[in-house]
């Protein structure tokens, strides 16, 4: 059958779906590297909610994603900004989402990270001390769910801080409370405007300084570090400087491949957004570089950086609305709706064009019902069918 998708200059052109998806087979937990998907969350498409009013989550269909996601090997990075926190979750919404999520892995014997972060500090003028205080509370949340905990960037601490000494103090003190070791997440502005100038500089090499002086001065209780600045370079850089024991998770949407390939000096990790619709592609080719594999992995995993770059787009940050859409494609949800009214952050054609990238590399177990839901949008959209 023939699918007539919207391009951008306004006219329409032909596309042909492909018959049959990959199939790759759920397995076991990976053993040359450590991997996470940043998971998204299904909005309850029946609540009577407003763009600006508390989230309506399904729950159900929530951790149904997560069990699949576990059920490929992949850990789960939980209530991160994939899970739109800062853009529709709130914290009372995430703080459920944490303990529902982590009595889930518990169940299944999945392995969970959760974000930590100061999000129920309302907008404004707050200080260093009442920061610190948001991040107790948040990280209490973590630690009593079970789950390892991910010191996320604060909107609130980069706005309060004075300088590099604020951040060196308030992660001091959560570093020193902290039960188990925890990831600590340097997520750029092109991910959020408000964490421009994070670790007291918008000089990039300075602020890696700082984030370096804080991990050297708690080796033991930093398990790994997330970048997420799209600079393939500067996180290989970053990595080699990391004390021992200490991991590096790319969060680099535009260059995984190479950065978890790794070279004679070294790999990354990973905990990624992109692995959420990539997550059983991602299994697969994660399982052939555990066998030594480097060209089978960078085979599989190559072809999917045009689709991941193309939903990380700038700006950059509405990348969450192309998860979801391929998501609902793929059957994991029976809608295309999302917390926040999210859904209509991208365009047609940018939707229609994620479609095409994501049939053409067979990610969806059932093309037939992706082509259908497809049509289905552009109708409503005004495409005619």
């Amino acid at each position: 059958m023939t699918i007539h998708l919207p391009a951008p200059d306004g006219t329409t052109r032909a596309y042909e779906p492909r018959a049959e998806p990959l199939s790759p087979a759920p397995g076991t937990p990976f053993t040359s590297r450590v991997v996470f998907s940043a998971a998204h969350v299904v909005a309850d498409p029946y609540a009577d909610v407003t763009p600006d009013g508390p989230a309506a989550v399904d729950w159900d269909a929530t951790l149904a994603f997560r069990r699949h996601l576990w059920s490929h090997g992949l850990g789960v990075a939980e209530a991160m900004d994939t899970a739109q926190r800062g853009m529709g979750l709130d914290w009372a919404a995430a703080a459920e989402l944490i303990r529902r999520s982590a009595a889930e892995a518990k169940a299944v014997g999945g392995r969970i990270a959760c974000g930590v972060g100061t999000d129920q500090l309302a907008p404004g003028d707050r200080t260093v001390a009442e920061v610190r205080t948001a991040y107790e509370e948040q990280l209490a949340v973590c630690e009593e769910s079970g789950a390892q905990a991910i010191l996320m960037a604060s909107r609130a601490l980069c706005a309060a801080a004075k300088g590099p000494e604020d951040y060196l103090d308030v992660y001091a003190h959560l570093l020193r409370q902290t039960t188990e070791p925890v990831v600590l997440h340097w997520l750029g502005p092109m991910f959020d405007p408000a964490l421009e100038g994070y670790w007291g500089s918008a000089d990039l090499d300075a602020a890696t300084e700082t984030f370096l002086d804080v991990i050297a001065a708690h080796p033991d209780k930093v398990d790994g570090i997330k970048v997420s600045l799209l600079d393939a370079q500067r996180e290989i850089d970053l990595r080699r400087k990391l004390p021992d024991g200490v991991r590096c998770y790319t969060g680099d949407d535009f260059n995984y491949p190479e950065l978890i390939a790794g070279d004679d000096r070294g790999f990354s990790h990973a905990l990624l957004g992109i692995f959420d619709p990539l997550g059983p592609l991602a299994a697969e080719a994660v399982r052939r570089l555990d066998t030594g594999d480097v060209g089978a992995f960078r085979a599989l995993l190559d072809p999917t950086v045009e689709l991941s770059r193309h939903l990380f787009q700038a700006p950059t940050r509405y990348y969450k609305t192309g998860v979801v859409l391929l998501a609902w494609l793929a059957g994991h949800q029976s809608h295309f709706t999302m917390v926040g009214g999210l859904q209509s952050a991208r365009s047609l054609p940018h939707l229609a064009r994620a479609y095409e990238l994501a049939d053409g590399l067979g990610l969806f177990p059932d093309p037939a019902l992706a082509e259908s839901r497809m049509k289905h949008l552009l109708s409503v959209y005004g495409v005619a069918r």
